[in-house]
């Protein structure tokens, strides 16, 4: 039985968290402060080095009960022992990702559009889904959808639904209203001087 609660997750951002060592820090922190869940996302970095954040990221996440998700990477996730893995509409489709992994995987896919709603399978367990608002954390991230996009993909979703894409204290309650079960969190997180006190008070702000 999967387990995962999408409320609060955390992207880690390889630029705003240059080395796996940082990443460790910020996600102790974060979870502490009410994180649910955590992805590893680090195109820019090698393989190597994405390998090495993510054993550290297990080992320091045992106890805590949230999951570890790797981006796109489904060897890593294996090697890593990881929770499950993220992919979009450009990466390995989920159904093969979900050959690999196993029928007890977590898989989220990005969903930036009704059309790309399409391309969900039952191989999928969550989606991701914007970029809600303006972000320059993500260089190939969309137009932003708003709001009123976000709950017209929610609508017709028969999944689970993690807002994306610009997500702050300011904005997050709109997210939950407009029927998102959690919002995704990178820059307002990972570059903060204080990540655990940022993840509570995003996570206040969403939920009360």
């Amino acid at each position: 039985m999967k387990n995962f609660d999408l409320s609060l997750y955390l992207v880690l951002d390889a630029n705003l968290c240059p080395s796996p060592q940082d990443m460790v820090r910020v996600t102790l922190e974060a979870v502490k402060g009410g994180c649910t869940l955590v992805q590893l996302r680090a195109p820019e970095w090698k393989k190597k080095k994405q390998l090495e954040a993510a054993l550290l990221l297990k080992q320091a996440l045992v106890g805590t009960g949230v999951p570890l998700l790797i981006d796109d990477h489904v060897d890593i996730t294996l090697i890593a022992k990881a929770d499950g893995v993220h992919v979009g509409q450009e990466d390995l489709p989920p159904n093969e990702a979900r050959d690999i992994l196993g029928p007890d995987a977590i898989i989220g896919l990005s969903v930036g559009s009704l059309l790309e709603l399409n391309s969900v399978t039952d191989a999928v367990d969550y989606l991701g889904v914007g970029p809600v608002f303006s972000t320059k954390t993500k260089k190939d991230a969309g137009l932003a959808i708003g709001t009123d996009g976000l709950g017209s993909i929610v609508r017709k979703a028969t999944l689970p639904v993690v807002a994306i894409g610009g997500i702050n204290a300011t904005n997050a309650s709109s997210c939950i209203s407009a029927g998102a079960n959690g919002v995704a969190v990178v820059s307002a997180i990972c570059g903060s001087d204080d990540p655990q006190k940022a993840s509570r008070t995003i996570y206040k702000a969403a939920f009360g």
